[in-house]
């Protein structure tokens, strides 16, 4: 029951956030119906994709390298910026190549049809002998190389995939200890779930509440 609860609100949440506005649920509606069955089927697509993940990353995610976990973004694939790069470089290092292979191999098989989503993260120390102008420049050439390697050497359809760079600016962990800013410092790789607005659904508030949904 819970689970199903979870799976309901993150439909919902999906709906909103991956359309760029906010529909209007109306019970019994074949358009809505159809809209929540569609996104209902790409999420236990994205679950059965991270069953997959964490056979394949079984040992990467046992040392912590990388975690795998269901948002409202999509499912994220989180490399820790150590494991990928040396310290405020951007160039990624080829011991870690074998965890993206397992990422690429997965995107082409299994979800061809999704976008992905290639997300860079610093901890908040300054920059002082990189040679980045800030944060932002860092975490931003991260994305990119690993978008290029998903692309150029992977065979990633470069219409599936975009980069952007966060900066210190969304951290997981509060930048206080090592530990915390190590955490900080990664990569999150996200599949992101396809969704079609519907041509009728223009409007802009939610009448009814999730719960009330069939």
């Amino acid at each position: 029951m819970k689970n199903k609860l979870f799976k309901t609100g993150l439909i919902i949440f999906l709906s909103i956030t991956l359309a760029g506005c906010t529909f209007i649920f109306q019970k019994g509606r074949r358009s809505d119906v159809e809209k929540i069955e569609e996104l209902s089927q790409q999420l236990d697509e994205l679950n059965q994709v991270k069953r997959l993940l964490e056979n394949t990353l079984g040992k990467e995610i046992e040392d912590k390298q990388v975690k795998l976990e269901m948002m409202g973004k999509g499912l994220v694939i989180t490399v820790l910026g150590d494991v990928l790069f040396d310290s405020g470089k951007a160039k990624i290092r080829p011991e870690s190549y074998h965890i993206l292979d397992k990422v690429a191999t997965v995107l082409k098989e299994n979800v061809p049809q999704l976008n992905v989503g290639i997300e860079g993260h610093t901890d908040n120390l300054p920059i002082k002998f990189s040679g980045w102008k800030s944060n932002w420049e860092l975490s931003t050439a991260r994305a990119l190389s690993v978008l290029h390697y998903l692309v150029e050497d992977k065979n990633i359809s470069p219409e599936r995939v975009s980069a952007i760079g966060y900066g210190e600016y969304r951290p997981v962990a509060s930048n206080s200890t090592k530990e915390d800013r190590q955490l900080n410092r990664r990569v999150e790789i996200v599949i992101l779930p396809q969704f079609t607005k519907a041509k009728e659904t223009k409007e802009t508030s939610l009448q009814e509440p999730a719960e009330n949904l069939k």
